[in-house]
């Protein structure tokens, strides 16, 4: 077995990632397999190399160690424009010329109620959809969205049908742990056609200037590297769902994902990177020890 870290270069690790690094970490220790870590820095325009060597120094300071050598997204694109490419020639991709302002008018439209929100954000409302295709071949330098509603269907869940943990075909094995049990209260993930299609829609696979997404990056990279265990934050629970599709309709072995609890601060609020009073540098800086760390998350 095999699992991964996989945090982005674009500020410090907070005790949030502390804890899910040192979770996945456990995890592969107790089960005798390994643990991995992948720099996701698709997004280089907020990437930083200073962000990404303080990955490093933190991780070890933690006591983690991983394989090398460290892949990075950067130099995977050939790979990402091979896997769109397959989906685009099947016809589940088109051109999305919105931005986020007119994703955001059309989709708060008066007759269209308040604006939905998904993993991505805002619902997209399907703008682009029905535009004539002016390219054979997949275009270069365009957003590329995937339509939901063809993807299922190649999937094979017909409307109204319910999509759910099917242990016999291996065809998903997804986990929920809510952490609210003393050893954590587990069920499988379920969805029905409607809420992917009304509740997650055409999401991007490709940005603007970035040849790829996050969605589509992180399954083409989970199977390249053999990954069969993914440890995760319940936020990323629909964006689960996304990726056992992806994974379905390009031919990839889903992992086992396991959903843990935020950690969240005296407030109540998610920890994020923009708060630097829990960067784990932070922490170092102030003398705290990885053993404080730890029993600062929970374990």
């Amino acid at each position: 077995m095999k699992t991964r870290f996989a945090p982005s270069p674009t500020g410090p690790l907070h005790l949030g990632h502390a804890y899910s690094a040192l979770r996945a970490h456990e995890l592969a220790e107790d089960m005798g397999g390994k643990f991995i870590l992948r720099i996701e820095d698709i997004d280089q325009g907020r990437s930083r190399k200073e962000w990404e060597a303080l990955i490093h120094e933190d991780l070890r300071w933690l006591g983690l160690s991983w394989e090398a050598p460290v892949l990075r997204q950067s130099g995977r694109r050939d790979a990402y424009r091979a896997a769109l490419d397959s989906l685009w020639q099947r016809g589940l991709l088109y051109v999305c010329t919105c931005n986020r302002r007119d994703v955001l008018s059309a989709a708060s439209a008066p007759n269209e109620g308040e604006p939905l929100g998904g993993p991505d954000g805002i619902v997209y409302p399907g703008t682009c959809r029905s535009k004539p295709r002016t390219h054979t071949a997949m275009p270069d330098g365009v957003a590329l969205r995937l339509n939901m509603s063809s993807a299922l269907k190649q999937f094979g869940m017909k409307r109204s049908g319910l999509w759910k943990a099917a242990p016999e075909s291996g065809t998903f094995r997804a986990f929920l742990e809510t952490g609210r049990g003393p050893n954590g209260e587990t069920g499988i993930i379920h969805a029905s056609h409607e809420h992917l299609v009304d509740n997650i829609g055409d999401v991007v696979l490709a940005r603007r200037g970035f040849g790829t997404s996050y969605h589509l990056s992180v399954v083409v990279d989970d199977a390249f590297q053999n990954i069969t265990h993914v440890v995760r934050g319940e936020d990323l629970f629909d964006a689960t769902l996304i990726h056992v599709l992806l994974q379905h309709l390009l031919g990839l072995e889903t992992p086992t994902y396991m959903h843990h609890g935020l950690l969240r601060d005296e407030v109540g609020n998610r920890l994020a990177k923009r708060h630097d009073s829990m960067a784990i540098s932070s922490y170092r800086k102030a003398g705290t020890t990885p053993a404080d760390i730890r029993s600062l998350v929970g374990l």
